[in-house]
């Protein structure tokens, strides 16, 4: 790879001369709701083309229902466009998937660049095959990737897109790497513009916390932790903390209040209190509202083991009325398993501490793990109503690419189609249905009391007990604590504008011309 030197003159020689790119935000029809959080990765990537003096149209499909007419429409009637560039998780995979189809027949020469989390983490498990020296479901999803698009930008963005919109383009872009240029660190982190929120339609967006407007940002990257279940423990972008200033997350949160009049703020860092510097960070978020005569409202992640009464009350002085930890598992047993690293006591003790902040608790319950029993789960189930979350979600385990469940399967020796992990230290089990991630994404949480589906089951659950006791457990934890559902609202269904088909509406398109 050409060393980040040629890629700084190559941004300025850009300016002016390139046809617009457009940008696209796939939908999450597998969501209750999908118009909530914006995707900031690809609004940074949006903000450093445009200060490269590149044209940017971002296609928000959030929450669209209909969204190949879209595609239709707006590559029928953009004749200029022909660099795509997608970032996808992998629950959005069948969804790109159409996407991509609609383009090719609409655009012949279009050049399609994937990135985002999900090519990030078959990138990850496929470089583990390679030091394996083994074949397995990474190399055919990267070898499906290289043939379903034209680059493929693994890790970072910011600079890796550079290279990917260049004519001659490698095919795959690795950025993944701690000693590739294109890894940000925290200065070059800190350097960066904020997203361009001014590219799509913030308004539509609708998320509040404790009654007050709401919108998502980023403080840090990375969470060192190495949970079985978690996506990225192999890739450096999603595991290395690359933190902020203070005073440069500080000014995002002003310059959104101002720009947009938003006075609630959800960080979805991975876990906030893994930066060392988290209550100076509350501190700051405290005298700025002060100085600036307004009161916000915060919510975001904290991990259990590292949260401190200090911790606490700095965050509830700040604004924040909401705290959201992943707990997984009441189940002393499992979160062995899980190897989590925090201990049950630890999870109540953490409750504990944001109650008497005053910080109400979402509590992130997971099952499905290996060695999952009835025993296991109904562990689960007393503790949450011995500790009483304000809210919690209940999921089912997916074995993603790139989660050491995943990475570690071996296939089954019996049974055609099934992988199993294996926990080193217990030897408990996790067996693990073969999942196309490129048309099926209905594993992905569901709609409760029927919508849920497992491609996993362990040597005491099948996969419909699994479904079964997810369902029991809400049920039950909900009722007795009174926590009611959350219902999401219907996807928005595009329409073509009377007698103009081709013309979208404000509210997925805005363009941006240097």
């Amino acid at each position: 790879m050409e060393p980040i030197q040629t890629i700084l003159p190559y941004r300025q020689c850009c300016t002016g001369t390139m046809s617009p790119i457009c940008l696209i935000i796939p939908p999450s029809s597998f969501l209750l709701d999908s118009r909530v959080f914006p995707f900031l990765g690809i609004l940074r990537i949006a903000a450093v083309l445009e200060q490269a003096g590149i044209a940017i149209e971002v296609l928000d499909l959030s929450g669209i229902k209909n969204f190949t007419t879209v595609i239709s429409d707006y590559v029928h009637s953009r004749s200029n466009v022909n660099i795509f560039a997608i970032t996808a998780t992998t629950p959005q995979m069948p969804a790109v998937s159409e996407i991509v189809s609609v383009i090719h027949r609409e655009q012949s020469v279009a050049k399609i660049i994937l990135g985002g989390p999900h090519i990030t983490l078959v990138n990850s498990a496929y470089k583990n095959e390679i030091a394996q020296k083994i074949v397995g479901r990474a190399t055919h999803a990267m070898a499906r990737a290289k043939k379903d698009f034209d680059v493929l930008v693994a890790g970072d963005g910011e600079e890796a897109i550079f290279y990917a919109i260049k004519e001659n383009s490698p095919k795959l872009i690795d950025a993944d790497d701690k000693n590739s240029p294109l890894f940000l660190d925290n200065v070059r982190l800190n350097a960066l513009p904020f997203p361009a929120r001014h590219l799509f339609d913030l308004s539509s967006y609708h998320y509040s916390i404790e009654e007050v407007p709401a919108t998502s940002l980023i403080a840090q990257l990375g969470c060192p932790f190495d949970c079985g279940f978690c996506g990225g423990r192999s890739s450096p972008m999603l595991r290395k903390i690359r933190t902020r200033s203070s005073e440069n997350v500080v000014s995002e949160m002003v310059h959104i209040y101002e720009t947009y009049g938003l006075r609630g703020f959800m960080f979805y860092d991975d876990e906030l209190n893994v930066n060392r510097k988290m209550v100076e960070l509350m501190n700051l978020i405290t005298r700025t509202q002060r100085d600036m005569g307004v009161e916000w409202r915060l919510r975001g992640f904290i991990k259990s083991e590292l949260f401190t009464r200090d911790q606490a009350d700095a965050m509830y002085q700040a604004g924040f009325r909401w705290i959201l930890t992943g707990f997984e598992s009441g189940s002393p047993k499992i979160l062995t398993n899980i190897n989590k690293k925090a201990t049950r006591d630890e999870n109540t003790r953490c409750v504990m501490l944001a109650h008497e902040a005053g910080l109400k608790v979402k509590a992130l319950m997971s099952i499905g793990h290996p060695g999952e029993t009835r025993e296991t789960s109904e562990e689960t189930r007393q503790w949450l109503l011995s500790v009483k979350p304000d809210d919690f979600d209940l999921t089912i385990i997916t074995c993603y690419p790139g989660t050491p469940y995943y990475d570690q399967a071996t296939p089954h020796t019996d049974k055609s189609g099934i992988w199993v992990y294996k926990f080193p230290k217990t030897g408990d089990h996790l067996y693990q249905l073969e999942v196309d991630y490129t048309t099926t994404a209905d594993y992905y949480k569901g709609i409760p009391d029927g919508g849920y589906k497992a491609y996993v089951y362990t040597d005491y659950l099948s996969s419909d007990e699994l479904v079964a006791l997810r369902d029991q457990i809400e049920r039950s934890v909900r009722c007795d604590l009174n926590i009611p559902f959350n219902v999401g609202t219907p996807s928005i269904l595009y329409e073509h504008s009377m007698g103009q088909p081709g013309v979208l509406p404000s509210n997925m398109l805005r363009v941006s011309r240097i």
